[in-house]
């Protein structure tokens, strides 16, 4: 296999045959598997869940990116991803934010753990890597996202809900958006 193709990653945890990796830059190889688990948010959230090519040059290898992935084995079953809010500028959504503009907030675009890998602690652990890479970015105060509703009060640590979309993204579904306070300001 010609090494061009392949995703250049560090990993940052693991224990027996599971990892995760922060991806430094996202190649080719590793496209299909991204793509094939983002499949399953099809369903329920509608086709524009599904990762392309160019969604995931776009929000994987984005400079100021923070994206991980999580292995099974050596196959990907998971992933996360955390983008500048910046970098959504073409959102509508994102210009009301109180926060644009002042490059302090990470936006998780994107969080799965394949169907059946997500009662055994996985999704738990990527999540737990990624909120702690977020912590140690200088800049960076907060993490906000959209999920659906009812999920952000499930969420741990300093929460605010900031709003409510009926119908997001042409999903049918309210979705909740949140932002998670990483740093106490005193």
């Amino acid at each position: 296999m010609n090494n061009s193709q392949q995703s250049s990653s560090n990993i940052v945890a693991s224990s027996g045959v599971f990892q995760i990796e922060f991806l430094k830059e996202t190649r080719k190889e590793d496209f299909g598997q991204l793509i094939s688990i983002s499949r399953s948010l099809e369903n329920e959230f509608g086709s524009r869940a599904v990762l392309t090519d160019n969604t995931i040059k776009k929000y994987f290898n984005h400079p100021k990116s923070l994206p991980f992935i999580a292995r099974y084995r050596n196959e990907i079953i998971g992933y996360i991803i955390g983008i500048p809010l910046e970098a959504l500028n073409q959102e509508p959504w994102v210009r009301t934010e109180e926060n644009f503009g002042k490059m302090n907030t990470l936006y998780t675009y994107a969080f799965i753990i394949m169907e059946d890998f997500k009662k055994n602690g996985y999704a738990k652990m990527l999540k737990k890597v990624y909120l702690s890479r977020a912590e140690k970015i200088d800049n960076i105060e907060y993490i906000t996202g959209h999920v659906a509703q009812g999920v952000s009060s499930r969420f741990k640590g300093n929460i605010e809900l900031v709003g409510e979309i009926k119908n997001w993204q042409g999903t049918k579904k309210t979705f909740e958006y949140y932002r998670r306070y990483l740093k106490v300001s005193g």
